[in-house]
């Protein structure tokens, strides 16, 4: 199955086919899964249309995607309203309660500010460049295509022979 030209193999498990995405990581991926309401063990083949469909616009922008309505359990204490009262004000006293409750979880601002494929890959570029540009340590490691994060490289081999190699044709 191809979503957003990537090839999600039928075989795997949505959770793990989801990690072809670059960008979406295990943790991302599981998220996903639970915000789309796909269960932890059904595959790729296995997905029904809608869910597909859902898929697909939720990874293509997912900041534009309406929140899952959040209903409140029932405490112990809780007595149930006469069967004759109408459903309106419930909903709207279910709705101040959670606005007065707590503000959007950090799962959910994770997931709304999600960046896959080339729009995260243009984001990378960009602060790259712009280590290079204001001449930072980082930069200009970049820049000679040297390990930016503190890794060795006088005893490396693998790292001196790319870095003196000859090319020849």
């Amino acid at each position: 199955m191809h979503i957003l030209g990537i090839n999600l193999p039928d075989s795997h498990l949505t959770r793990f086919a989801l990690t072809n995405f670059y960008g979406v990581g295990h943790k991302t991926a599981h998220r996903i899964c639970a915000r789309l309401q796909i269960h932890d063990r059904c595959k790729v083949k296995n997905l029904t249309p809608f869910q597909v469909t859902a898929l697909s616009s939720f990874l293509s922008s997912p900041g534009t995607v309406p929140p899952i309505p959040r209903l409140p359990l029932a405490s112990k204490s809780f007595v149930a309203p006469p069967p004759n009262t109408p459903v309106q004000p419930l909903l709207a006293k279910i709705e101040a309660d959670q606005a007065a409750r707590k503000p959007k979880s950090k799962a959910m601002e994770a997931l709304s500010s999600l960046k896959i494929e080339s729009e995260l890959r243009r984001e990378i570029r960009e602060n790259i460049g712009h280590q290079r540009m204001i001449g930072s340590y980082v930069g200009k490691r970049h820049a000679m295509h040297l390990p930016v994060r503190g890794q060795n490289t006088q005893t490396n081999a693998k790292t001196a022979r790319r870095l003196n190699k000859l090319e020849r044709h």
